[in-house]
């Protein structure tokens, strides 16, 4: 072994491998470039989540233009006018007659920035007197990519709070069973199994109707964070709680106790730390979870309400097979999600390979 091998810890090898997994890291870095959009989504997009343009219903992604007459210029489009066929349906065409210029930096609807700043730069955009659907429109003329990109935010971040809040709760009640085992872990079982026997999305639906409908969209957005929470806790208890009763008798568990320290800390400083392994992946393989759950719950209107977009509400525009027919891009919040939960799957898949040390041999294959 050489020296610098000599000096690299468990967790720096265990991130190179997984580095070395190409499909994994390209997940991490689509992750990553999803949340950076979902932080700066009032500047990246070109309009506010909420601005309607009736007369534009169901418009077409708008084509961006690079050539004039055959020549490289500047990125443009053109006009944008209506017509109706012989069954009624729009038809959007094309105004050759007027161009418009994308311009960088342009001025536009206010936004806040990390809600404390506000803004109207947005990164690009046209004149007023015309749209910019790159994505396409929604029911109302409203921007698919500025909803998408506003949708983010809700739908990303529940994921991570809703996990981050339910894995607190089962490392601690698992490691409480594991630890003192006898009438506690009996208890403590128990209960995770009234949870456990329930099926979730029905659990779901349960205590979302607890909740008062007159919720405002920031209570609701906290609602379904608790109701999630409170569903996903339970499966984690149980495994970390059997991880425990192995850990408690380990010599180093004993010295602490030999020391003095309170039961609190040897099962927070002690125990706990030495279940992370499997905590992490698993944590990466529950995100999908909490992202589906919040996107059924908005996309059977208990969720999320109109204006305020989420990925799982924008697709309650695609619930008539004639609508996805004649307007496909009314897909595009599926495929976010799709794309999403891909994300987290191999991601945590390739976590369980490098970090659990039963299966370092078949992740190296």
């Amino acid at each position: 072994m050489t020296k610098e091998m000599k000096h690299i810890s468990e967790t720096q090898m265990a991130f190179r491998q997984f580095f070395k997994k190409r499909v994994a890291a390209a997940c991490v870095g689509t992750l990553l470039l999803l949340y950076f959009c979902a932080i700066f989504a009032g500047f990246l997009s070109p309009y506010s989540y909420k601005t309607e343009q009736r007369q534009f219903s169901y418009a077409p992604p708008t084509a961006i233009h690079f050539f004039d007459e055959r020549k490289l210029t500047k990125p443009f489009v053109y006009g944008m006018k209506m017509d109706y066929d012989e069954v009624n349906k729009r038809i959007y065409q094309e105004d050759r007659s007027v161009k418009y210029p994308i311009e960088l930096f342009k001025k536009g609807d206010k936004y806040k920035i990390f809600g404390l700043i506000t803004c109207d730069y947005h990164f690009f955009g046209v004149d007023e007197s015309t749209r910019l659907y790159i994505l396409g429109a929604d029911s109302r003329g409203r921007d698919l990519l500025s909803r998408l990109l506003y949708g983010s935010r809700i739908s990303l971040s529940i994921g991570l709070i809703g996990v981050t809040i339910s894995f607190t709760i089962g490392l601690l009640i698992g490691g409480i069973a594991g630890y003192y085992g006898g009438a506690i872990d009996n208890f403590l079982m128990r209960l995770c199994e009234m949870f456990m026997m329930v099926p979730g999305f029905y659990l779901l639906l349960a205590l979302r109707a607890a909740f008062p409908d007159n919720f405002s969209s920031l209570q609701v957005y906290l609602a379904i964070i608790v109701i999630l929470s409170f569903i996903g806790w339970a499966g984690l208890a149980r495994i970390i709680r059997g991880m425990c009763l192995s850990l408690r008798e380990r010599d180093y568990v004993l010295a602490a106790r030999s020391l003095g320290l309170s039961d609190f800390q040897i099962i927070v400083q002690h125990i706990l730390p030495h279940t992370l392994s499997y905590s992490i992946f698993a944590i990466m393989l529950s995100i999908p979870g909490y992202i589906l759950g919040e996107s059924a719950l908005s996309l059977i209107g208990l969720g999320i309400q109109d204006p305020f977009a989420s990925w799982g509400n924008m697709l309650s525009d695609a619930m008539s097979i004639v609508k996805i027919r004649f307007y496909p891009w009314i897909l595009w919040p599926a495929f976010m999600i799709f794309l999403t939960v891909i994300c987290f799957n191999v991601i945590g898949n390739a976590l369980r390979d490098v970090l659990d040390p039963m299966l370092k041999g078949e992740g190296e294959n």
